[in-house]
C-alpha cells in the first residue's frame, strides 16, 4: 500500500440547519477534506438534516429511513468525518442520532468475524461558540471506537469562540493558524492510518 493509494472519505455534516443555510459545522467538514485532498483523498458530504434519518438502532428502519443509503456510502469510504456544532454544551441531537444508527453495526460482521466497520477510520470536527468541544471530542471518539473505527493520532480538530462570545467559524474573516494546522494533522494522520489499516487489516476473531 503506497502513498498514492486513493481514498475515500465521506463527511456527514450534523448540523440543524437544513441546506442551504450556510453551517460552520459544513465549513469545517469541508476543510478537512481539502486536506485529504493534498494526501489522495476524495469525498462526499451529507448534511444528515436533510434526510429523513429515522430513530432507532438498527441498520434500517424500514419505509422511508434515508439511513440504508447513507450507510452505502459509508461503507465505500475509508475515512469518516463526522461534524457537529455544539448546543447547550453537547453534540448537536443528529450527531447522537448518527451515533444510534451506528451501534446497528454491532451485529455486522464478515466471515472472520470482524465487524464491517473495522479497517475504517474516524475523525470529527466540532465548532461553537460556547465551550464544549473537548467533551464532545471525547464523546465521539468512544462511541465511534466502541462501533469499530479506528481513531488516528490527533484526529479531532475544533474551533471554540472565546468565552461568551458570539461569533460563528464561518463568519471569521480567516481560519485561526491553531485550526488549520490540526486540520492538517489530522488529515495527513487520517490517510496514513487508513492506508495502514487496507495493508494490514484487524485479525478476524
Amino acid at each position: 500500500m503506497t502513498e498514492s493509494t486513493p481514498l475515500r472519505a465521506l463527511a456527514l455534516v450534523c448540523s440543524l440547519k437544513p441546506s442551504p443555510a450556510p453551517s460552520s459545522s459544513e465549513l469545517l467538514a469541508r476543510q478537512i477534506l481539502d486536506e485529504l485532498a493534498k494526501h489522495g483523498g476524495t469525498g462526499d458530504v451529507v448534511r444528515v438534516v436533510d434526510h429523513d434519518v429515522k430513530p432507532g438502532v438498527e441498520i434500517d428502519m424500514g419505509e422511508g429511513d434515508a439511513w440504508p443509503a447513507i450507510r452505502e456510502q459509508m461503507m465505500a469510504a475509508d475515512i469518516l468525518v463526522v461534524a457537529t456544532p455544539t448546543w447547550v454544551g453537547h453534540m448537536s441531537s443528529v450527531a447522537q442520532r448518527v451515533l444510534e444508527r451506528l451501534d446497528g453495526e454491532l451485529s455486522e460482521t464478515d466471515d472472520s468475524g470482524r465487524p464491517l466497520i473495522a479497517g475504517k477510520v474516524a475523525v470529527t470536527a466540532v465548532v461553537g461558540n460556547e465551550d464544549g468541544a473537548h467533551k464532545i471530542t471525547a464523546d465521539l471518539f468512544q462511541g465511534l471506537n466502541d462501533i469499530g473505527f479506528t481513531i488516528p493520532s490527533q484526529g479531532g480538530t475544533y474551533w471554540n469562540d472565546e468565552a461568551m462570545g458570539g461569533r460563528d467559524y464561518k463568519d471569521l474573516d480567516e481560519t485561526p493558524e491553531a485550526v488549520a494546522s490540526t486540520t492538517a494533522t489530522l488529515a495527513a494522520n487520517a490517510a496514513h492510518l487508513a492506508r495502514a489499516l487496507k495493508a494490514g487489516p484487524y485479525p478476524g476473531s
